[in-house]
């Protein structure tokens, strides 16, 4: 069979981090402000991935966390985990811009848990290293690369222990005009030596890897460009069980987000040397590749917990979501008034994936209140949505979308039917970016409706685009609506 082709995942899983265990790998992401947070992925390939667990449920609960009185933590929460394996235990440690910490979980058990939390000062993209004499470090920073010392067990700041810039200007390397300083760390150490990965944005150019290296942590430390190549970059090294080296990086794709490259890599006079000839093959060498597993058709036929595919926008509301209450559907009920999508709790995603891909839902309609809309979204800044509306004794199918900043509805027909089918289907095929809207009343037969959203990456929510369901009220709180299915497709 065929190896597999980079990107090896075409969804958003920016930022990993990966570490392998035996012969199996482990991958962390970063989810933001969605929950249950900071996925953990296995794979046995390095190319074939699946979510097993999450580091935490809701990591507090702030008004930022909880789309509560106005705020949000949109493009925040959990950013750029480390993965690291020391001695039977398991670490994630990660930042959160809206907490203002650095959290450490700690776990003997990876893929069920549980997970102890201790709490650190917020750094900036740290990577955790377990050094040969015992002692724990974290390698953090944007432009000045800095280095903290941690007590052995991982749980706080060692007592006047090494706190200090050990790359002052890490971005050099790459030019003096750059526009994003060098951040993103991952740092190894490798027969003796240290290796710190790091990215940079030199000015008119593209996102760029760095290595620099040091016999001594505290250096003196040397860099160069590793890879320029499509953007792709930010990651660390891994090895196979027979001596391979791999990196794993990403490529900012436009609207279906971060995406994940396998890079071979090979060892030149004691430096890393990623791709063949500077560019990264489309053939990763290793595979074959099989049917993407972080994504998941679901047919609610089962108690809670959700399936691992599915992600909460913000915490959610407990009390105004249910499996249970209608077997075999997901109920959504609204708790609040919302004032559009944006604000609306519990609604509930999962990733866009490409080259192409579609979603099919079919909601019952009657448990909806005047003011009520539901259904089936593209979920950025900029979303799109094809759902039935509530006004007053009626009920209509509608398309609204706010590619402007601002929802606007650019279709709405009358609807007598109490179960809808809405389809959205996404080409990111070439960057396109092309959502487009169906509804239909018998499942089988589908209406195109309103426009097709040409979708765009934002940096306020810093996220690829999401399929979501959802259920949110304007008028009257107490309403809900009936997810059947969910079903997804790769065209």
């Amino acid at each position: 069979m065929a190896n597999a082709q980079n990107p090896i995942i075409w969804a958003d899983v920016p930022d990993p981090s990966v570490i392998r265990v035996g012969s199996t790998y482990y991958m962390t992401s970063t989810t933001m402000h969605m929950n249950p947070g900071v996925p953990v992925m296995k794979s046995q390939d390095l190319v074939n991935w699946e979510i097993v667990n999450y580091v935490y449920d809701v990591l507090g609960k702030r008004d930022e966390q909880c789309l509560e009185n106005g705020r949000n933590e949109y493009g925040k929460g959990s950013w750029a985990s480390s993965l690291r394996y020391h001695r039977g235990t398991y670490y994630v440690v990660f930042s959160s811009q809206t907490e203002q910490k650095t959290f450490v979980f700690q776990t003997r058990d990876i893929e069920r848990g549980p997970w102890k939390k201790h709490t650190l000062p917020f750094l900036h993209d740290m990577s955790l290293l377990f050094d040969d004499d015992g002692k724990v470090f974290l390698v953090h920073g944007s432009g000045e690369i800095g280095l903290l010392e941690l007590t052995p067990d991982c749980t706080a700041v060692q007592p006047g222990g090494l706190n200090q810039v050990i790359i002052p200007n890490s971005s050099a390397v790459a030019g003096e005009d750059i526009a994003l300083p060098a951040e993103g760390a991952h740092i190894h150490k490798i027969n003796g030596m240290y290796y710190l990965f790091l990215i940079t944005w030199p000015r008119g150019g593209m996102r760029t890897q760095l290595c620099y290296r040091a016999r001594n942590i505290l250096g003196p430390w040397e860099g160069r460009v590793v890879l320029q190549d499509a953007g792709i970059a930010q990651g660390g090294l891994v090895d196979t069980p027979e001596g391979k080296w791999y990196a794993l990086l990403f490529g900012d794709r436009g609207a279906v987000g971060r995406i994940p490259y396998l890079v071979p890599v090979r060892w030149e006079d004691g430096w890393p040397v990623f791709g063949l000839q500077g560019r990264v093959p489309a053939d990763t060498g290793m595979g074959p590749s099989e049917e993407l597993k972080i994504v998941s058709s679901d047919e609610f036929d089962h108690g809670p917990p959700l399936g691992l595919a599915w992600q909460w926008n913000h915490n959610p509301d407990n009390a105004n979501w249910s499996l249970t209450d209608r077997p075999g559907y997901l109920r959504l009920r609204a708790g609040r008034i919302s004032r559009d999508l944006t604000e609306a709790r519990n609604t509930l995603t999962q990733r866009t994936f490409g080259p192409q891909c579609s979603a099919t839902v079919a909601v019952e309609t009657t448990g909806m209140r005047s003011g009520d809309c539901a259904g089936l979204a593209v979920f950025q800044k900029r979303y799109g949505f094809v759902g039935v509306k509530v006004c007053g004794a009626d009920r209509y199918v509608v398309m609204a979308e706010a590619s402007s900043g601002s929802c606007v509805e650019q279709a709405r027909i009358a609807a007598d039917h109490a179960r809808l089918y809405f389809q959205i289907r996404c080409d990111f095929r070439e960057q396109r970016d092309l959502a487009y809207f169906f509804y239909s009343t018998s499942g089988q037969e589908w209406i195109p409706l309103g426009s097709p959203l040409k979708m765009s990456y934002t940096l306020p929510h810093f996220m690829g685009y999401r399929f979501a369901l959802f259920h949110f009220a304007t008028e009257a709180v107490g309403g809900y609506a009936d997810f059947d299915f969910f079903r997804i497709s790769g065209s």
